[in-house]
């Protein structure tokens, strides 16, 4: 679900880079690799798809006209449920730092492209068309903001009178049929959900907060090359080395033919009353 872009005439769909902002290499270096096999990777799932739109949905319950900004859209993905209540009048402006996501979003009026950074979005350094926002929502792309309380703020100023700030990220501790030297440096890296509420609270937003779990069944091979294809951006911190040795370590942990483990996501929603 981890921006932001400049205006609609002025801002290419592919290509070329906003006024002002800076190069995002390292980021945009993992996500150029995985851009092409994206939602590849969730054919297979798209019960899951489905699901996490749904609660998208049921979190924010858009009205027709309102403004959305999608912080770390990717390739729009999770963003279907959402497109009833936009219009080319007002689309949802879909922010990622990779290009190489952005040119993959579906060719829909309804979706505006932005290339940027929460940061950016936030402090007003790449522009945006609207003035004021009425939901910002971050689909498990919170861990990549380097300074949480900081762009919170920014962002919460930029919300229209009763307007949302909805964040989906995962727990720093993961069920994961992973090997264990993932599932710790994502622990380490990953911000503590209670944390994300107490920095929309400082941001002066009232906040409302509970995990909700989705039950995964997956084929263990299909598992193991998603595990190769780095899917999840921690994977990507490790050499092709360390890969091998740790889909050796989730074979002989996991025998069976079928995974089976239950995902827990945080729902932290901020409201300006």
């Amino acid at each position: 679900m981890s921006a932001g872009r400049c205006d609609a005439a002025s801002c290419p769909r592919a290509g070329g880079r906003p006024k002002g902002s800076r190069v995002i290499d390292v980021t945009d270096e993992h996500y150029q690799r995985i851009a092409e096999t994206y939602e590849r990777n969730w054919a297979d799932r798209p019960e899951y798809v489905v699901w996490m739109a749904d609660r998208i949905m049921s979190w924010l319950r858009p009205s027709p006209g309102d403004r959305i900004a999608d912080i770390g859209s990717g390739t729009g993905l999770f963003l279907s449920k959402l497109l009833d209540s936009a219009s080319p009048q007002t689309p949802i402006l879909c922010v990622d730092p990779s290009q190489h996501m952005l040119d993959l979003l579906p060719d829909d009026a309804r979706l505006s492209p932005v290339r940027a950074t929460a940061e950016q979005i936030a402090s007003g350094e790449v522009p945006i068309r609207y003035d004021q926002v009425d939901a910002f929502v971050f689909k498990e792309a919170i861990h990549h903001v380097k300074d949480i309380p900081g762009t919170l703020r920014g962002l919460a100023a930029r919300l229209a009178p009763g307007g949302r700030i909805l964040i989906v990220t995962l727990p720093p501790r993961l069920e994961y049929p992973l090997f264990p030297e993932a599932l710790d440096r994502f622990a380490a890296n990953q911000p503590d959900p209670a944390g994300i509420a107490e920095a929309m609270r400082a941001a002066g937003l009232r906040t409302e907060h509970r995990f909700e779990e989705y039950a995964v069944t997956i084929d263990r091979e299909q598992w193991i090359g998603l595990v190769r294809n780095q899917w999840m951006s921690v994977l990507s911190t490790f050499s092709p080395e360390e890969i091998d040795e740790g889909v050796e370590a989730i074979r002989l942990r996991h025998p069976e033919h079928e995974l089976r483990y239950t995902d827990r996501f945080a729902f932290i929603q901020g409201f300006n009353d």
